[in-house]
């Protein structure tokens, strides 16, 4: 509740007690929850359809439920995480079980599948992945990494704004986690911008500052361990379709779409939002003396380099020289940062730099839609989608453009690419198999559509990585949506250019 609103309830307290107040504030500062439990009972209220089994009928009941919370931002994610589990757990456990609906699916059956995600590879990649940021950011490995590539690059504006999109694609590969890796390029933004002399609301602060984010959500498209929505992806892959997609498979496929945006970033950013200087003398020094004073290498940086290199060998030659799957070199690669003598950090100073409520939303998240899958409810969505949107006998192409336009949508309403991964990539599957199009490669299709979840380009909220760049105040929330729109433009056109050459060549598509 805000200074007015309690100086308000202060004021009505020393008059006369009443209770209408608090309760207005509360009702304000949690419509969302209201309206994500309302939504919930108005979808159980319906009669459930002939070809739609009771606990699919209440899946969807607590889709809607989570697509609210998650959209409006009601609870924090980690908690809706929980919330999600109980409504599956008692909802889902006194329904019919679809095998048998002689008898109940049960409460225990129901948690059980709720918490089905948490035994799912993806999930050791995503919490290996925060591990290994985690690290860098400890070690400072990433800074340094960062300062020694901006520190090559020339001192006119154009150069820079190359050096951090370069930085960007870099560290993409090193700390696979986004907020991660905004977080620690931010700082270096502002240094840039401080040694340049100008205005920190100016025209180049605010180009330098979202390039680095939008290069940041550029290359979660191009790699499979930049993010963690491409991993809810792939698990949704491996639980549903029995197979999966190699590192290197991802970034064969994914890399020249995301090399592309990083041109057409380059050239939106510079033209959209000119900066006021040309050239600064001194740039490039400012940065060195940032760099010399991080002072030589520390053992923890070179062995944290020397096993981030050999994981990035074990991830590009995965089923090509050797059988191990990027879950298990990854947390290979974690166990070995912690044992005494190789180790880089103890388990303490990991702890704090863990996120972990985005080990429990993705948990959660694999479990929502594992169960939205096995309770026929995405099917029975997916059946809707395919007859109002006419995809049944549609060509791959069209069926692709349409579900990328309504993936870009309702990304507009969401603040984590993850949820959004969580509640549509399964809809998504559902979709593709419902289709009767011939020789529709349904994995290879989900892959390029979960390209398009990480499409948060318009709005600041629709990422938390924008939300860190933001909170620097050097960008206006306009400059963001003017400069993403035109760039949500050309990544669509480029899905479709893409999907009617290179995807279709490669087999995708």
């Amino acid at each position: 509740m805000d200074l007015k609103g309690l100086t308000a309830m202060s004021t009505i307290e020393t008059q006369a007690p009443t209770v209408t107040a608090p309760r207005t504030g509360w009702f304000r500062a949690n419509w969302g929850l209201l309206l994500a439990i309302a939504a919930l009972v108005a979808v159980l209220g319906l009669p459930t359809p002939d070809n739609l089994p009771v606990a699919g009928h209440r899946m969807l009941a607590i889709l809607v439920f989570a697509v609210i919370v998650w959209m409006t931002e009601a609870i924090d994610y980690a908690v809706s995480a929980v919330v999600i589990a109980a409504l599956m757990a008692f909802l889902l456990g006194l329904a019919p079980n679809v095998a048998n609906p002689k008898v109940l699916l049960g409460t225990s059956g129901a948690l059980g599948l709720a918490f089905s995600g948490f035994a799912n590879t993806a999930l050791v990649l995503v919490a290996s992945a925060l591990f290994l940021a985690a690290a860098m950011t400890a070690t400072g490995l990433d800074r340094r990494i960062a300062l020694s590539i901006l520190s090559r690059v020339g001192t006119d504006t154009r150069s820079v704004v190359v050096g951090t999109i370069l930085v960007g694609f870099v560290i993409a590969f090193l700390v696979p986690s986004t907020t991660a890796r905004v977080a620690c390029l931010v700082p270096i933004t502002l240094g840039i911008i401080a040694a340049f002399g100008v205005d920190r609301r100016g025209a180049f602060a605010s180009m330098l500052m979202i390039t680095t984010v939008q290069t940041a959500s550029i290359w979660n498209v191009g790699i499979k361990t930049a993010a963690a929505q491409n991993m809810v992806a792939i698990g949704f892959i491996e639980r549903t379709l029995q197979t999966t997609i190699t590192w290197l498979e991802w970034l064969i496929a994914a890399a020249p779409f995301a090399a592309l945006m990083s041109v057409a970033l380059y050239f939106v950013m510079t033209r959209m939002m000119p900066p006021e200087v040309r050239e600064v003398p001194g740039g490039r020094e400012g940065i060195r003396k940032a760099l010399a004073d991080l002072g030589p290498m520390k053992a923890s940086e070179k062995k944290l380099l020397a096993i981030s290199l050999t994981l990035l060998a074990f991830w590009a030659t995965e089923k090509v020289l050797h059988p191990f799957d990027t879950s298990t070199t990854t947390i290979t690669a974690v166990a070995l940062m912690f044992i005494p003598g190789i180790g880089i950090m103890t388990w303490k100073d990991a702890q704090p730099r863990i996120p972990w409520g985005t080990v429990i939303l993705f948990g959660v998240g694999i479990g929502l839609g594992t169960a939205l899958l096995q309770t026929k409810g995405a099917t029975w969505l997916a059946d809707i989608v395919v007859a109002q949107f006419g995809l049944k006998q549609a060509t791959a192409l069209f069926i692709l453009g349409t579900m990328s336009l309504f993936l870009i949508v309702i990304h507009l309403g969401f603040a984590s690419a993850t949820a959004l991964a969580s509640a549509m990539i399964p809809i998504v599957i559902a979709v593709l198999k419902s289709v009767g199009t011939e020789g529709i490669n349904i994995v290879g299709m989900t892959m390029v559509l979960q390209f398009v979840v990480s499409f948060g380009f318009i709005l600041v909220v629709n990422a938390p990585q924008n939300m860190v760049a933001y909170g620097t105040d050097t960008f206006a929330a306009r400059d963001f949506v003017r400069t993403g729109l035109v760039l949500t433009v050309i990544a669509f056109a480029l899905v479709l250019l893409l999907g009617v050459t290179y995807w279709r060549w490669l087999g995708y598509v």
